[in-house]
C-alpha cells in the first residue's frame, strides 16, 4: 500500500486551514497547516510534500512570492493557489509563477477534493511508480538527454537544462506518444486541466522554449513538429520536415 500523501496547507485564515485539514485527513491525505508565507518556505526546505495548498494574499510573503522562491531554488512541488481574487488575469498571473491550478474564494469543498485528486494523479503518472517505468530512464533525442526524475539533462551543444516543472511535463506528453499527433487541447488537458488557462496558445509559448532548448535549429524543428491546426508530434529519430 502507497503512503498518504503528504499536503502542505499554508493559510493565515486558521478555521479555513483547519477545516480543510480536516477533510484532507478523512480521505486519506496527510495535512500540515502553516498560517505564514516564511513557515511554509521553512518547511518545504526541510520536508518532503506532494503537494501545497497556498493561499496568495497573505501578509509578509504573499503566496506567489513563495511560489516564485520555490521555484528558483528548483523545489517542483506542485502548488494550488487559492484565494480571493479569481478574475482571469490574477489565474494567469498565478500560473505563470509556476502554480499548477488556481482555486478562487469561496469555493465548494468536494471541488477542492476533487483537483487535489486530479493534481496527485498528475503527479502521479509524471513521476511513474513502477521501477520499469519510461519516467524512471532518460529520454535521450538528437543528441540530447533528460531525466524526468531530476527535471534535468544536456542539450546537443552541451549545456545543462533544468526544465521547469510545466516543460518537463509537456515534453513527457509528447515523448510518450512518440511519432503520434497530440492536439493542444490534449496537452492541456494532461498537463494543467482545461480550466487552467483561457487559451491553448499557452502550449505554443511552451513549445517555443523547449525547441530553444533541444534544436539545433529552432525555427527549422527536427524533433518537435507542428502540426498546423491540430497540435504537435515528436519524434525521437531527426525528421527534416521544411
Amino acid at each position: 500500500m502507497s503512503a498518504a500523501a503528504r499536503i502542505l496547507v499554508v493559510d493565515d485564515e486558521e478555521t479555513l486551514a483547519a477545516g480543510i485539514a480536516e477533510n484532507l485527513t478523512a480521505e486519506g491525505y496527510e495535512p500540515k497547516v502553516v498560517g505564514d508565507g516564511l513557515r511554509a518556505l521553512e518547511c518545504l526546505r526541510s520536508e518532503v510534500f506532494d503537494l501545497v495548498l497556498l493561499d496568495v494574499m497573505m501578509p509578509g510573503l504573499d503566496g506567489l512570492a513563495v511560489c516564485k522562491t520555490l521555484r528558483e531554488e528548483g523545489n517542483q512541488v506542485p502548488i494550488l493557489f487559492l484565494t480571493a481574487r479569481g478574475s482571469t488575469e490574477d489565474r494567469i498571473r498565478g500560473l505563470e509563477s509556476g502554480g499548477d491550478d488556481y482555486l478562487a474564494k469561496p469555493f465548494a469543498l468536494r471541488e477542492l477534493l476533487l483537483r487535489v485528486q486530479i493534481i496527485l494523479r498528475r503527479v502521479h503518472w509524471y513521476r511513474g511508480d513502477a521501477a520499469e517505468s519510461d519516467a524512471q530512464r532518460p529520454l535521450a533525442f538528437g543528441g540530447n538527454e533528460f531525466s524526468y526524475r531530476t527535471y534535468s539533462g544536456s542539450s546537443w551543444d552541451g549545456h545543462e537544462q533544468h526544465l521547469p516543472h510545466k516543460e518537463a511535463m509537456i515534453l513527457k506528453t509528447l515523448a510518450d506518444r512518440n511519432g503520434e499527433v497530440v492536439s493542444r487541447e490534449f496537452i492541456l488537458e494532461q498537463v494543467w486541466g482545461y480550466e487552467a488557462y483561457p487559451s491553448t496558445r499557452t502550449i505554443d509559448n511552451f513549445i517555443v522554449r523547449l525547441r530553444k532548448r533541444f534544436e539545433r535549429e529552432p525555427d527549422r524543428p527536427r524533433h518537435i513538429h507542428t502540426v498546423r491546426g491540430v497540435g504537435y508530434r515528436f519524434t525521437t529519430e531527426p525528421e527534416d520536415l521544411s
